[in-house]
């Protein structure tokens, strides 16, 4: 499933090509994907025009307005999604679920999982904060907010293991599976740590090791494990950089242990039990 990195990589791309365009109209081939797709759409978005491409968690925000309305289209690209451009005139794939029409070319959803999602939020930017998607979303680790005091605050009474603690998206958005495996690594933090017995030394590179796996993913373009590929359909490369994900019984580059795999909440974790504690 694309996470942080990968929609913030995706937000990236396709903003250039869409600021300032007026939209012509929308085709929406398949009514559902993971919840309906809002026909209103058919008569909100044509001659509005795209103000800014926000992402929020793992939502993509496309702010437009015209005259008479303004609203924000919020796309989740689920397990197997990709936006990509097309010529209008490209007849669409067996996946190709929904097109946003410009002046020059079409902006194409395909999803073959189908467990992405298109919806609408009417009113300015700020209102989507309170659109029943985005409601719930918890501090962006990329933002100022994430401090070691406030991550201190939050898990204070998290008696969890500290790798799903930071995969729930209720607190911090976006830490996907393979972030929060390589980030507690960086960190030297065991994946099985109570979230509450890190002591705040730990949990300042904790910080620290969060802040930099996900800038240095977005660099790389993201991961491509399985779906994953960009709006112009290349692929991200992180994967190649991991130092323990995926790694099983491989030698750990730090310390030169044997990395393990284990199961946590139903997600394959991997760390080094030798420089990890």
């Amino acid at each position: 499933m694309p996470e942080l990195p990968e929609v913030e990589v995706c937000r990236r791309g396709i903003e250039p090509e869409l600021l300032g365009q007026t939209v012509l109209g929308v085709t929406i081939r398949t009514p559902r994907l993971r919840q309906p797709i809002p026909p209103e759409l058919a008569a909100c978005l044509p001659g509005c025009r795209i103000d800014a491409v926000r992402r929020r968690g793992k939502y993509l925000l496309i702010d437009c307005h015209r005259d008479d309305l303004r609203g924000s289209l919020i796309i989740h690209l689920g397990m197997s999604g990709n936006l990509r451009f097309v010529p209008p005139e490209q007849p669409p794939g067996r996946h190709d679920h929904f097109d946003l029409q410009l002046p020059t070319q079409n902006l194409r959803l395909a999803d073959p999982r189908r467990f992405g999602l298109i919806a609408w939020q009417a009113g300015h930017p700020e209102a989507c904060e309170a659109h029943p998607l985005l409601a719930t979303q918890g501090i962006e680790p990329l933002s100022g907010a994430f401090t070691v005091d406030w991550l201190q605050a939050a898990i204070s009474r998290r008696a969890s293991p500290i790798k799903p603690v930071l995969m729930d998206s209720h607190l911090v958005v976006g830490i996907g599976n393979i972030y929060a495996s390589e980030s507690l690594f960086r960190a030297a933090i065991s994946p099985l740590r109570a979230a509450n017995r890190i002591a705040a030394r730990h949990l300042d590179g904790l910080v620290s090791a969060i802040r930099a796996t996900l800038s240095d993913a977005i660099a790389a373009g993201g991961s491509s494990i399985r779906d994953y590929v960009h709006s112009d359909g290349g692929a991200g490369c992180f994967q190649l950089q991991v130092a323990v994900y995926g790694r099983t019984d491989e030698d750990c580059p730090r310390c030169g242990g044997r990395i393990r795999q284990i199961r946590q909440a139903g997600r394959s974790t991997y760390y080094c039990p030798d420089c990890q504690d």
